[in-house]
């Protein structure tokens, strides 16, 4: 579990004024010196990541923000990207000290409660000044889970760590407890999956990418098998079976040649649009792709990877689909391109949303983006479904989604009707 993956980690974020002890709270929970802790305010410039195990949860990462008090000179660029953890935090912890309650604590609940976010109190420094019991009640009044401890209090660490974990076990969320198929449930137990995975210039050197690694084992704890190639072998190795696979995955560049030579009979569909369902909305994202047909030239697009890998010559978000939508739509249009944990407050400028499928940023994340985008009046697809309507094989590729392909359907009726 310590190489367990940022993205499929719970992620903690902590909250709270400047010098309330959110840096020593997060060395004490991991149990060593993870943070620079001082008097001096502002000391925290930027968000701290701690990846560490939380057992019985799990895998998790902690995020230490900077003070939410902060006015130092450069306060308003850390406090931009404090405000971004609110987006990536599937708990929020808010760190205050005994009868110190007022509005920017306030704020914190308020992006909590917005966001549905499980939320958390921690009086801290009681060593310092012990809370009362008015004080405590008027926390559990605006949210129900307090906690009361002292960070430095090292001799008491684990009654405060084992307090945290109670209370972050009762809030996790069931995709962390429980997480979603990636391909199980598309597979009967001693079932096959043949997976065509392209060996290019991205592909690092010796291992597979993280979607490829996680469907095959997700395949595997399902009792299932699996066969890898790559796509000038598939049809060879579709030849060579005495029954045939019951579904075929493959990466969106070459969804084309997959379906043209996997039997109409077999379930086909690409790694984006299994990640699609499991970090995301895939009926949104059915939905979403529909928009492509009533695009035009000098629409404005935006391209949303969650990772920042370096773009090679024929990338499949920077190159590849900028050129399939610009040969769809028979026109040029205007296209942003958006990495990593950069996305754009404009998103009513954009006619629609194309994400990756998200294997780089939590659930919770990529749900918050898909929120942000319908809010906005906005389409947003994943690259595996809108790869597939350019292709023209979207109906082939949504077929193992039968919920997924008839809202495809209906909202290409709704844009062909100018709906």
């Amino acid at each position: 579990m310590k190489k367990t993956p940022k993205s499929l980690r719970l992620h903690i974020g902590i909250f709270g004024r400047t010098n309330v002890g959110k840096s020593s709270f997060l060395n004490m929970a991991a149990g060593q010196d993870v943070a620079i802790t001082s008097p001096v305010a502002g000391t925290t410039t930027d968000v701290v990541e701690k990846p560490m195990e939380l057992m019985p949860i799990g895998p998790v990462v902690f995020l230490d923000t900077a003070g939410l008090d902060d006015r130092s000179v450069l306060s308003e660029a850390r406090m931009k990207k404090t405000r971004k953890i609110f987006d990536r935090a599937d708990v929020i912890v808010l760190l205050t000290e005994a009868d110190n309650w007022g509005s920017y604590e306030g704020q914190v609940l308020e992006e909590a409660v917005k966001r549905q976010t499980p939320f958390i109190t921690v009086i801290n420094k009681i060593d310092l000044k012990a809370p009362t019991a008015e004080f405590i009640n008027k926390i559990k009044e605006k949210a129900e889970r307090v906690i009361c401890c002292s960070s430095v209090d090292w001799p008491n660490r684990d009654k405060y760590v084992n307090a945290l974990k109670k209370e972050v076990l009762d809030v996790c969320p069931d995709e962390f407890l429980n997480p979603p198929p990636l391909i199980a449930d598309l597979l009967p137990a001693g079932g096959l999956a043949v997976m065509i995975v392209p060996i290019d210039l991205q592909a690092p050197k010796g291992r597979l990418i993280l979607p490829q690694v996680q469907t095959i084992r997700d395949a595997l704890d399902n009792d299932a098998a699996t066969l890898v190639v790559k796509e000038r072998e598939y049809g060879h190795l579709l030849r060579k079976l005495k029954e045939p696979p019951d579904i075929v995955v493959c990466d969106s560049q070459v969804v084309l040649k997959m379906v043209a030579d996997t039997p109409k009979e077999v379930k086909c569909t690409t790694f984006s649009i299994l990640f699609s369902r499991y970090k995301g909305d895939l009926i949104e994202a059915a939905k979403g792709a529909a928009a492509i047909n009533s695009l035009k030239p000098k629409d404005k697009i935006l391209i949303a990877e969650a990772c920042s890998h370096h773009a090679i010559e024929d990338d499949i978000g920077r190159v590849k689909i900028p050129r399939w939508l610009r040969q769809y739509i028979g026109g040029d249009i205007q296209i942003d391109v958006y990495s990593g944990r950069d996305y754009p407050e404009n998103l009513q400028e954009y006619k629609l949303v194309i994400h990756c499928g998200g294997c780089m940023i939590t659930r919770r994340e990529m749900l918050f983006r898909i929120e942000k985008s319908k809010e906005a009046g906005v389409a947003i697809t994943n690259y595996g479904v809108a790869v597939s309507v350019l292709q023209g094989v979207v109906h082939r590729t949504l077929s193992p989604f039968p919920a997924a392909l008839d809202a495809f359907n209906r909202a290409e009726e709704r844009f062909k009707k100018g709906l």
